[in-house]
Formats: C-alpha cells, sequence, structure tokens
C-alpha cells in the first residue's frame, strides 16, 4: 500500500468564536499540540483564519468563525446541529479527568457499554459536543 493509502484521510474541522481560546483549551483539556497557525491580519487583533492541532497521529482543524460561504453553509452554532467528535483514547478514566480540571461541560459520565468498551461524552466552551471513548477502530480491522 502506498503512503496515500495509508495516511489518514478525513480532517475535522471547528470553526470557533475564540478560535485562540479553543486551541489553548483543547491544548489544557485533552493533550492537543500545535502544528500550525496561520493568522489574517497583523498585531494582536490577528484572528486564527486556520490553525492545525494534533493528537497521536490525528488532526483537528481550527478557524475563527467569520462571515463566507463555508461559514454561511455551517450555520450558526445556536441553531439545530448534528455534527461531534469522537476521540478515542487509551486511559478513559485520565481522559476524564483532565477534561473536568479543564471545565468541560460533562454531558455523559464515564460508563461501560454494552459492547465492551468504556466512554464518556462532554461539551466544549463553543458548545461542540465529544464523545471520548476505547473504542478504537481502524479501517482494516473488523467492527465490534
Amino acid at each position: 500500500m502506498s503512503t496515500l493509502e495509508t495516511a489518514p484521510c478525513l480532517f475535522p474541522t471547528l470553526r470557533c468564536a475564540d478560535a485562540d481560546g479553543m486551541i489553548a483549551w483543547l491544548a489544557e483539556a485533552l493533550g492537543f499540540r500545535e502544528r500550525v497557525v496561520y493568522r489574517d491580519g497583523d498585531g494582536d487583533a490577528a484572528l486564527v483564519a486556520h490553525a492545525e492541532l494534533v493528537l497521536g497521529s490525528s488532526i483537528l482543524m481550527i478557524g475563527q468563525e467569520r462571515d463566507d460561504a463555508y461559514g454561511a453553509d455551517i450555520g450558526p452554532r445556536d441553531g439545530r446541529r448534528t455534527d461531534a467528535l469522537y476521540l478515542a483514547v487509551a486511559d478513559i478514566d485520565a481522559a476524564y479527568a483532565r477534561a473536568k480540571a479543564a471545565g468541560a461541560q460533562i454531558t455523559a459520565e464515564v460508563r461501560d457499554t454494552p459492547y465492551g468498551t468504556r466512554d464518556f461524552a462532554f461539551r466544549d466552551p463553543e458548545g461542540n459536543l465529544w464523545s471520548v471513548g476505547t473504542y478504537w477502530p481502524t479501517a482494516d480491522s473488523a467492527p465490534l
């Protein structure tokens, strides 16, 4: 297989009211690290145009909420949203403690699932829903 066939090809993206705050919060709450941050403008008022945050081999893209065609497609944050992010972790209890300590709004406590994994859910400061669990699928593994 070529590198393109085995490399990740799905990259979740978030538009945030406070992209800089979200980047800092995700580092504290989940351990993300900055890969790159591109800004619109100069100085302290420069907004995040595009950022890539890394966790393991995954990349999460973040940008400042703005009034453009893509922003219109996404829709308002206060409307009905069906998107959510799933994060696979090896140590669910440590992930829960870290997210809770960072002020995550826990929406589902850590629980054992009927299919043999453990998970919990929370909302981040921007209201995005995150599910965190020990289920860690790969493209070439058998489903549960």
